[in-house]
């Protein structure tokens, strides 16, 4: 695949460091987070266009505060250090950070100087988002002060000579206002890009790529029939026809029926060649006495492999595997510096043994709302494109505690219900991810004047943009109450319904 324009994003630690490599490809530009101390050897083998140091929860005085090599200074690629990254550039430059007096935090006015590069087109005071304990009391040689709050001094600063800008407030929320135009300026006034990065070169170069990789080679895709594989499934069909076998593991945690709405689409409308395993009972005795939800995920992972390796004894030799694993599925493993999220089942290599030779992921740059305009961009339909999201493990994981047979059962129903009753009342397009959830909770109740002692069902929808954050939906009392009546007297052992209004951050959008 041809080379990109490309921003590299040092990971600090911050809480929104997948939100600056989002805003960044928003404005046409290639972006990829790496960690803080990538080798000077890297970043000029890597050639980028521009470096952003993300924030931060630690202190630059710190003993042990992430600190990157002095010498990045020195490349002459411009670089923008966006709260605990301004900090750290002036901490290492020779300037002075301490701690304020008072934390500032929250959408804050800043009055900038609108002449600098950075804040083109930009007004002479801005709300941005603020949030910091530390702040640059002096800055080093070189640098000019060009933004600051009542309780800030040096809110931006900038050394125009070599290209190196800070900003103590964070452009890549929402919560700042234009604050995407900030990351613009400093892509195109600064960093002088021209904006290569589409999803029509993207796909262009990935079936070009792939053509040449696999060539008249067998290749196995991993077909889970959520968004994720099914793109890849089409880009690889596009790129190399019949060699192309998608392998869909039916392990009886999908929704109700939705085994069988993929096995229909794929083989009437694409004419894939398709083999459907049907492996429900092989999977529920794995899982069997399993509660832990890092434990049911590496078990469903680990055995997806295995079943993939049998079909592969069957079909004959087989040299690739593809996958549909994205962006933040590589992010939220804790590949490189990052902390562990949830591991993901299609992330971190082959398993010990795998009778593979490599595995593909044709999507493993993209994130999520890039994946889906990669879909439209192949030709797939709308509702195929924006369905639901649905994790690899399937309703394992959301199923809390053990998973067996009757518990997918209550579940399959439930959820059915819920997301039949939305689409109903036409939210289904206004909220980006509902489902249900059957937790381990028995409660009591009373029904026909009896008591129960029953299961207890969480609904959960949240409405994002990019699925790394996200607040809970305010769906009107009336549409819950009708889901909660329906599911206490239609579907068996619940008797309680509860509804999650909890944001991501601090939750996850799912329970496990």
């Amino acid at each position: 695949m041809k080379e990109n324009e490309l921003i590299l994003i040092l990971d600090f630690g911050g809480q929104y460091n997948q939100l600056i490599a989002r805003r960044v490809r928003e404005c046409n530009v290639y972006s990829e987070v790496v960690p803080y101390d990538i080798s000077i050897e890297e970043i000029r083998k890597r050639k980028p266009k521009g470096i952003i140091f993300t924030g931060g929860p630690a202190s630059v005085y710190g003993e042990n505060s992430p600190k990157c090599p002095k010498e990045i200074f020195e490349l002459g690629i411009p670089i923008l250090g966006i709260c605990y990254g301004m900090q750290l550039m002036v901490h290492l430059l020779g300037g002075n950070v301490k701690k304020a007096d008072k934390r500032e935090y929250g959408t804050i006015d800043v009055d900038i100087n609108n002449s600098s590069l950075l804040f083109k087109n930009f007004a002479n005071t801005n709300k941005f988002l603020m949030s910091h304990t530390d702040y640059v009391e002096k800055i080093p040689e070189g640098f000019q002060n060009i933004g600051h709050t009542e309780t800030c001094p040096n809110a931006a600063i900038e050394n125009q000579d070599k290209k190196l800008y800070g900003i103590q407030f964070h452009p890549e929320v929402n919560n700042s206002v234009n604050g995407t135009l900030v990351i613009k300026n400093f892509l195109y006034n600064i960093c002088k890009c021209t904006g290569d990065w589409t999803m029509t070169s993207f796909v262009d170069e990935s079936i070009k790529t792939l053509k040449e990789k696999i060539k008249d080679k067998k290749t196995l895709c991993a077909l889970s029939g959520g968004v994720d594989s099914s793109v890849a499934a089409i880009l690889l069909n596009k790129a190399i026809g019949k060699n192309l076998i998608c392998i869909f593991v039916d392990h009886g945690l999908l929704r109700k029926n939705e085994a069988d709405e993929v096995e229909r689409v794929f083989k009437e409308k694409y004419g894939i060649n398709l083999i459907r395993v049907n492996a429900k009972e092989r999977f529920l005795e794995k899982l069997s006495g399993v509660t832990e939800p890092e434990k049911k995920r590496k078990i469903i992972g680990e055995e997806f492999i295995r079943v993939f390796e049998e079909e592969s004894r069957k079909i004959g030799e087989v040299d690739f595997l593809v996958q549909g694993t994205i962006y933040p599925d590589v992010i939220e493993s804790g590949l490189g510096k990052s902390s562990v999220i949830k591991s993901h089942h299609n992330v971190g290599g082959l398993p010990e043994h795998v009778n593979f030779k490599e595995i593909i992921e044709p999507l493993r740059s993209l994130f999520k709302d890039e994946v889906r305009k990669t879909g439209l961009e192949l030709g797939m339909p709308e509702n195929l494109v924006f369905r639901q999201p649905f994790p690899g493990p399937g309703l394992a994981i959301r199923i809390i505690g053990e998973v067996t047979d009757k518990k997918l059962e209550i579940l399959k129903e439930a959820d059915s219900i819920f997301r039949e009753e939305i689409a109903n009342h036409g939210l289904h397009k206004n909220i980006n991810q509902y489902f249900a959830v059957l937790t381990n909770l028995k409660t009591v109740g009373v029904m026909g004047d009896e008591r129960t002692y029953d299961y207890t069902i969480a609904l959960r929808a949240v409405e994002t943009t990019d699925f790394m954050t996200g607040i809970w939906s305010k769906i009107p009392y009336e549409i819950l109450e009708k889901v909660s009546s329906r599911i206490v007297n239609e579907v068996p052992n619940v008797n309680r319904v509860v509804y999650d209004i909890t944001s991501k951050p601090p939750a996850t959008i799912e329970w496990e």
